[in-house]
């Protein structure tokens, strides 16, 4: 029985494959933040001087990847990336997630915009019929904290804030307990809609292209 870390393992295993075919002395890698994608930077680690170099989602992964001696370029500087390598809090059938648990939600969806193919990689325990049990993230401008706090518990959430934490953009997060998610773009739409909102967890919009969730029998693609 693989332990989940193992299986963590066995997922960022997969999407290094898909680093293998497009590495090239001109590449840029996205890379995402996370338990899993962690495991994805130390295993990069063995590209170096086959690629570029890479873009960071957050500041904790840039300095992982700096670590092992990886190139990190400021998004400013890139205009096209073959791969945006993430995790997720939770995935369904139609490859929309939920992310943010590690609070670099922001970060995570501007620099998957930039790339050709948003690749997650995950455990099978992500894999959910309907979103919403894990609670949803929404990255939100201080002020607006108490604002935007009743208007998403108007649509049914209990908000309640991340103590102690700010985003890498100086933020805080309002983790959203009890969403029925029935329409995930369409509740993206209206929660990125709100004053004072950032942007929220839900990759739905634009969602993933490609799930490797690991198994105990193997890698099932999605």
């Amino acid at each position: 029985m693989l332990t989940q870390d193992q299986l963590k393992r066995q997922a960022a295993d997969a999407a290094l494959e898909l680093v293998a075919e497009v590495a090239a002395p001109d590449v840029i890698i996205g890379v995402g933040t996370g338990s899993t994608a962690d495991l994805f930077i130390d295993g990069l680690a063995a590209f170096k001087g086959r690629l570029r170099g890479t873009v960071a989602s957050s500041e904790r992964s840039a300095q992982r990847l700096a670590s092992h001696g990886l190139p990190v370029f400021d998004l400013n500087e890139v205009q096209t990336m073959p791969l945006y390598v993430d995790g997720a809090d939770e995935i369904d059938a139609r490859l929309h997630m939920i992310k943010g648990g590690g609070g670099a939600l922001t970060r995570e969806k501007i620099v998957a915009s930039v790339a050709e193919r948003f690749i997650c990689i995950a455990d099978e325990s992500k894999l959910v019929e309907r979103l919403g049990a894990f609670p949803l993230p929404v990255e939100v401008i201080p002020m607006a904290r108490e604002a935007v706090a009743r208007r998403l518990a108007a649509l049914g959430g209990r908000p309640v804030l991340r103590e102690g934490f700010v985003t890498d953009n100086g933020n805080v997060i309002l983790d959203v307990h009890g969403l029925a998610i029935t329409d995930a773009t369409g509740l993206e739409s209206q929660i990125n809609d709100m004053a004072g909102v950032v942007t929220c967890g839900l990759f739905a919009i634009a969602g993933a292209d490609v799930a490797l969730l690991a198994t105990q029998n193997g890698i099932r693609r999605l």
